[in-house]
């Protein structure tokens, strides 16, 4: 897909087709997937209204994800969470937190990886997974805990209701996330 000067548009029609102005070919939400990963920048829009649409397009995106691939990323209790914060006067705090967060995960990833490769090589064949998975574990709890002390900065009542049970779906997404990277961890063993 070719890129353009500034963001390439994505116009959807009403039967859903989506068209790519900047190639000028009809594309799929998996190829919207493959632009994401590859770090193109794109605009979708209503191809009647104009209306920017590229929120709703990216949360399909995720949706047809979460669904099709089996390994999911965002785990039930976070779901909850994020879905109680609607209509919260918490709900203005979440987005920017969330970005906060990813970007700091990204930037730890991209670190972690430089440190891995350093260590261990180029192959992933010779890398031992074990290193990546304590410190992917590690940096999860800290983004909880930041998470959880960032919320209650701003409603001081959500801790002290019920801090029993956050602390065990805490543990709940931290077991999912080692049986995931265990997961990942067999996978690349058997390459």
């Amino acid at each position: 897909m070719a890129k353009t000067e500034g963001d390439i548009v994505i116009k959807k029609y009403a039967n859903r087709r989506l068209y790519n102005t900047g190639t000028s070919t009809y594309v799929t939400l998996e190829d919207l997937a493959k632009m994401v990963k590859k770090g193109e920048e794109f605009v979708v829009q209503d191809a009647k209204s104009g209306e920017d649409i590229t929120h709703s397009v990216l949360t399909q995106i995720i949706f047809e994800q979460e669904s099709k691939t089996g390994n999911t990323l965002l785990p039930i209790s976070f779901l909850r969470q994020l879905i109680g914060y609607y209509g919260d006067q918490m709900q203005m705090v979440v987005p920017s937190f969330l970005e906060h967060s990813m970007k700091a995960f990204t930037e730890q990833q991209t670190q972690m990886r430089e440190q891995i490769t350093r260590a261990f090589g180029e192959t992933p064949l010779t890398k031992n997974l074990q290193m990546p998975i304590q410190l992917m574990e590690e940096q999860v709890k800290r983004n909880t805990e930041m998470f959880h002390q960032a919320m209650q900065m701003f409603s001081p009542f959500v801790g002290s209701q019920a801090p029993k049970e956050s602390r065990k779906a805490e543990a709940k997404d931290i077991d999912e996330l080692k049986e995931q990277l265990r997961t990942l961890q067999s996978k690349l063993d058997s390459l």
